[in-house]
């Protein structure tokens, strides 16, 4: 059976489903491994199924081979990602599977790590497993589209994040801004800081707002993401949120070199990681250093959450992978009412472009639009 006539199948497509599903009960936790779900099935009915909960933990085909049992012996497997086949924290699981029996292995996307990719099929089927891939390779690919580019570049997905009026404003001509959106749209912001890696403000919404970044979640425990403050002078006052509220989660305030010494050593007494970056040709942190330098951290993921200013600084550096924006429907009006990107703006249509409108929905009273960049940053 080819991988088209799987993904056609709606029994497999069933199945994986309730594989991706899994996969994202690990989301943010896994970090910077991929958060993988396996199920498997044996005589039309699930026998075991599981998803990779913490780095270091045991992977998803194992957990579900565990409460299997025997009756993994002939069994099919729906794994998200490529069976892995190397020895690390944990063993591989493509040798587990074919050490516990299973007779057929389905999965959506081939992992680029160099470690498995293509390895993890080879060693399956020199075990005499039937392997089967691209089974709804779309939907995982979106899944995995952070942890893909992260193999592939070594830099992490950034996606930013904003509330603007319909009029595309982002506050009153006073410097008001909360709240533009809804609850719905706030606590859809706090799903998403649990599952990604890190969230970024620059200093000016530190100053502005003295916002926490921390995961407030009703529906389950939320994991606090790294946070991480665009800070050039070393501005962060030392009692500001970000700092003194700081969960479980890091966080790092990247300066431009030579910022104040006496500042700089303020933020480190408060406990912060205080990371000297180079500067753009504006004076200001080079964004596409410091993305460059999380991704070598392990950093897979960045939610960029800050106002005006960093959009615009993150979008001349090219660093935005997708864009998320709450359209609230409220109008604000005035010229001197700050809009979504500061600066002067492009000076030609053109230049605007490169953008997929990916998805367009409700969320409560607000409007998600949902873009992606044509090419990857």
């Amino acid at each position: 059976m080819s991988g088209a006539e799987a993904q056609d199948h709606p029994l497999h497509a069933r199945y994986m489903t309730r594989a991706l599903e899994l996969a994202c009960l690990g989301l943010g936790r896994c970090s910077p491994n991929p958060p993988v779900g396996a199920v498997l099935v044996a005589r039309g009915r699930v026998v075991g199924e599981g998803f990779h909960r913490e780095a270091g933990g045991p992977h998803a085909e194992v957990v579900a081979l565990a409460r299997a049992g025997s009756q993994a012996r002939g069994a099919d497997c729906y794994v998200t990602l490529e069976p892995c086949c190397h020895w690390g924290r944990t063993p591989g699981c493509a040798q587990a599977l074919a050490a516990a029996g299973v007779r057929r292995v389905f999965y959506s996307v081939a992992d680029p790590d160099s470690q498995v990719c293509g390895r993890g099929t080879g060693v399956a089927r020199a075990a005499g497993l039937v392997v089967v891939g691209d089974v709804l390779r779309e939907e995982a690919e979106r899944l995995y589209a952070a942890y893909l580019k992260h193999r592939r570049t070594g830099r992490p997905l950034v996606a930013a994040k904003m509330a603007v009026s319909l009029d595309g404003k982002v506050a009153t001509r006073t410097g008001k801004s909360r709240w533009i959106s809804g609850e719905d749209s706030r606590r859809l912001v706090h799903q998403w800081r649990d599952e990604y890696d890190a969230v970024m403000v620059g200093v000016g919404t530190v100053l502005a707002d003295d916002p926490a970044l921390t995961c407030r979640r009703e529906d389950r425990v939320g994991r606090d993401p790294l946070r991480v403050v665009a800070d050039t002078q070393a501005r962060t006052p030392t009692d500001a949120r970000v700092l003194a509220e700081g969960g479980a989660g890091r966080c790092i305030v990247a300066v431009g070199e030579g910022a104040p010494e006496a500042r700089v050593q303020g933020l480190l007494a408060a406990g912060a990681e205080v990371w000297a970056m180079p500067r753009n040709a504006e004076g200001q942190v080079d964004l596409e250093a410091l993305v460059e330098a999380l991704g070598f951290h392990g950093v897979v993921s960045v939610l960029l959450e800050g106002g005006p200013g960093l959009l615009a600084g993150a979008l001349r550096a090219g660093v935005v992978d997708r864009l998320l924006v709450f359209y609230a429907p409220k109008v604000l009006g005035g010229a001197r009412a700050p809009g979504m990107v500061a600066g002067a703006g492009v000076a030609e249509i053109h230049d605007g472009e490169g953008w997929r409108l990916a998805d367009v929905r409700r969320v409560g009273e607000d409007l998600l639009v949902e873009a992606w960049r044509c090419s990857p940053a």
